[in-house]
């Protein structure tokens, strides 16, 4: 039976989008599905800003009456420069390549129409989506802030001429009640480039204060990195609102000059897996209980983000907000920290973990064809 595409035009059939990974991963030990809700969120223009430079649809793959796979074809007019290109994401699909590739012909037919001679992916709207197929670590639970799939995703996308475009790295930090011996030289960095760690009442004080100009800085930093695109204001503010109730001070890190401007940070979250697991991806009516036991008692941490003002990096600072962390996590019985996927050849971020015992934990990937 032949496979037939749907664009996804109305809320029911947002409503099939977003569930169909629970029935493909039921059986699934390390899968962890997304919250339900921000699923819908962004896939709203009305809330997620990103719209206002994205252009984006949301596709089903039928066989019969049978969803049989879904993907989203994303245009980033920011991030596009010199080859204007597509990005595929929130991909999934039974393992049969006639889907896969009703899928992506699906995407590329989209982006041609648009003027694209690239498809690339899995990609989201922005750096703060998830992105990269899984490619290695199929053994670990997945973090819940990353994209989980069958190995079978990347031998078919292969197999219909997808080449690697970029890995991403992803480790284990493994903490004991030894602290680094460069810790000893954290009062030197503060004396000489005159930076401290703050310390905030609540995290609410800590946004008031700081959370658009941390942002700003994040812009700044992470210019450089391949299909970055800066966030708005809008989407900053919509971020802060979204994340700020569920982080914990002991494990958000901002470092300030003597001016007190942010100059550098690090965020980190409880490891929600294992909660958003039991609850199925929902809040309601009981899933948020899971998720407020799992944010008030963990040993594992799941790093969001770290970054440095570029007028600062080679300065020390990752050094005084990984104290900070290291020294909270002893104090509140946190001994794993899975990092945030790195780029295979950024260097210069991979250097910062060298004082800590790391392991391998996932490897991500992203795919590209010319259309």
């Amino acid at each position: 039976m032949s496979i037939r595409i749907e664009k996804v035009e109305s809320h029911k059939q947002l409503k099939k989008f977003v569930a169909f990974p629970l029935k493909l991963y039921k059986d699934c030990e390390n899968w962890v599905p997304a919250l339900e809700g921000d699923e819908f969120d962004t896939f709203n223009p009305e809330k997620n800003g990103a719209y206002d430079f994205c252009e984006a649809d949301c596709f089903l793959a039928y066989r019969g009456n049978e969803i049989v796979g879904r993907v989203a074809a994303i245009i980033n007019h920011k991030a596009n420069k010199d080859v204007k290109k597509v990005r595929f994401g929130w991909l999934d699909f039974i393992e049969d390549e006639e889907v896969l590739k009703a899928l992506l012909d699906t995407v590329v037919d989209w982006g041609k129409q648009r003027g694209c001679t690239e498809i690339i992916g899995p990609w989201g709207f922005t750096d703060m989506d998830k992105e990269g197929l899984l490619v290695e670590g199929y053994e670990n639970l997945s973090p819940f802030t990353c994209l989980y799939n069958f190995p079978y995703y990347s031998a078919m996308l292969e197999k219909l001429g997808y080449v690697k475009d970029v890995d991403w790295t992803q480790s284990l930090l493994l903490l004991d009640g030894e602290m680094p011996p460069s810790y000893q030289f954290a009062h030197l960095i503060e004396e000489r480039f005159k930076v401290h760690v703050v310390q905030p009442k609540s995290m609410k004080q800590m946004n008031e204060q700081y959370g658009m100009e941390i942002f700003h800085m994040y812009n700044e930093a992470f210019a450089p990195l391949m299909g970055f695109s800066p966030l708005t204001d809008k989407q900053i503010k919509n971020y802060l609102d979204t994340y700020v109730p569920i982080l914990d001070k002991d494990f958000v890190a901002v470092a300030v000059n003597n001016e007190d401007k942010p100059i550098g940070f690090l965020f980190c979250v409880p490891s929600l897996s294992k909660a958003v697991k039991k609850a199925n991806g929902r809040l309601f009516p009981f899933g948020f209980i899971h998720i407020l036991k799992a944010l008030k008692k963990n040993d594992t941490l799941e790093a969001l983000i770290i970054g440095v003002d570029p007028n600062y990096q080679g300065c020390g600072v990752p050094l005084l907000l990984f104290k900070y962390l290291h020294e909270n996590c002893l104090k509140r019985g946190v001994d794993k920290v899975i990092l945030n996927p790195q780029l295979e050849e950024n260097y210069k971020v991979q250097s910062l973990f060298g004082d800590y015992h790391t392991e391998p934990f996932m490897r991500r990937r992203a795919y590209k064809k010319e259309i």
